[in-house]
């Protein structure tokens, strides 16, 4: 049988790309309809990672563990939050560490998602061509479709 509702990831980093394409995911998954209840996922991925290595001398608090994580969370995450509420989408928060592209395949990978939905970067060529973005990134490697919005 045809499934209709489909999951989407929305990769948020609380820049105005990010809360377009949260906009555009929400959009998406309203479109589906009533019947098939599409579900979106927000992921923001944290640089570095969660427990610190031996490495460090005087490792420092992970950002969800300081003491401004709420409001900098509230914040980042309040466009897709108040956009699903709105369209009574059902919406799954996800904060991880990592490299951005790598996690958000990850994820995607790991949920069976059906649509990626980032933001452009809009990083200038030259910057592109030495470090690349995770928009196409995630666009070379993603099993799914990927859509970019600009």
């Amino acid at each position: 049988m045809l499934n209709l509702s489909k999951k989407i990831l929305v990769a948020i980093d609380g820049s105005p790309q990010s809360d377009k394409a949260a906009e555009e995911a929400v959009r998406l998954a309203r479109a589906s309809g009533t019947r098939f209840i599409s579900k979106v996922y927000a992921i923001l991925v944290l640089p570095g990672m969660r427990e610190p290595s031996f490495t460090d001398f005087f490792p420092a608090l992970p950002a969800t563990e300081r003491p401004d994580w709420e409001e900098k969370r509230k914040r980042i995450f309040y466009v897709v939050e108040k956009a699903a509420t709105e369209a009574e989408i059902p919406l799954h928060v996800e904060v991880v560490y990592g490299e951005a592209a790598e996690e958000i395949l990850s994820f995607a990978e790991q949920e069976a998602i059906d649509v990626i939905v980032i933001g452009s970067s809009g990083t200038g060529g030259v910057k592109r061509a030495f470090l690349g973005s995770v928009s196409i990134k995630v666009s070379l490697h993603a099993r799914c479709s990927v859509y970019i919005v600009r």
